[in-house]
């Protein structure tokens, strides 16, 4: 009887945490569906990548990889970072190491690149992360990293309005949100799901503003999970890494 009454407490402590904190009765769910790391860019190094230092483009996580630790560097995450053209060249703006190496695309075409408002993710010399729509962005020699991408996920707090609840359309996606206390929050999902199912993600996380990076080819290497893709044929990657860390 007493073991009984013991359950009986239990189940009704896990009740009222539940109704109080719903995202801690969830959150067991959302690990099963999503890989997320949170990256703090005043204390971290985040940085991009496309090519090497001989000018060859890294395409894959494990070129990245080998690359980094043969220069002293030990990745502990990675993601590729927005669409790119056949040659892997970065399909929008990318700046590296504040060097502007593909130019903004303001053109209109077809797919998730050129739904707008697409939007850009991007650091500044003082490490602070920011996602903005396209046509809000302002360029800066203060900017160190810069990726383009689309569509935007959240805007101002809000769901992108093309997207629709309960859309068929379901792939692997991944994407960037900048979180309150202002550190990055990179989500991929194990599964398929569709846009507004994503973007509500970054939502209730609290990501005022969150951008959509690529879909099914989406890879993520996160060890500290036990998740470590590390195949791929991308154009630009970004990544954090720590102990001799290569580049300014």
């Amino acid at each position: 009887m007493k073991r009984y009454r013991n359950q009986l407490g239990r189940v009704f402590l896990f009740l009222v945490i539940a109704n109080l904190f719903p995202f801690a009765a969830i959150s067991q769910t959302d690990e099963s569906r999503f890989v997320t790391y949170t990256v703090d860019c005043k204390k971290q190094s985040l940085k991009f990548y496309w090519k090497n230092d001989r000018g060859e483009k890294f395409k894959s996580i494990e070129s990245l990889k080998s690359w980094l630790e043969g220069n002293n560097a030990t990745p502990v995450f990675a993601m590729n970072a927005g669409m790119y053209k056949e040659d892997n060249s970065p399909l929008g703006l990318f700046i590296e190491n504040y060097k502007m190496l593909s130019r903004l695309n303001s053109s209109a075409g077809s797919g998730n690149f050129y739904l707008q408002p697409n939007g850009i993710f991007y650091i500044t010399a003082g490490n602070i992360p920011f996602v903005c729509e396209t046509s809000t962005f302002k360029y800066s020699n203060q900017i160190k990293y810069a990726t383009q991408s689309g569509p935007m996920l959240v805007i101002n707090g809000k769901i992108h309005s093309a997207f629709k609840e309960g859309s068929t359309n379901l792939n692997v996606r991944n994407g960037v949100g900048i979180l309150q206390d202002n550190k990055v929050i990179f989500v991929m999902s194990k599964e398929g799901i569709n846009l507004f199912d994503f973007a509500s993600y970054f939502q209730k996380l609290g990501c005022r503003n969150a951008l959509y990076l690529d879909g099914f080819v989406s890879r993520t290497y996160l060890p500290e999970k036990n998740w470590k893709q590390t195949d791929g044929n991308f154009g630009v990657i970004i990544g954090v890494t720590v102990k001799g860390d290569v580049g300014s």
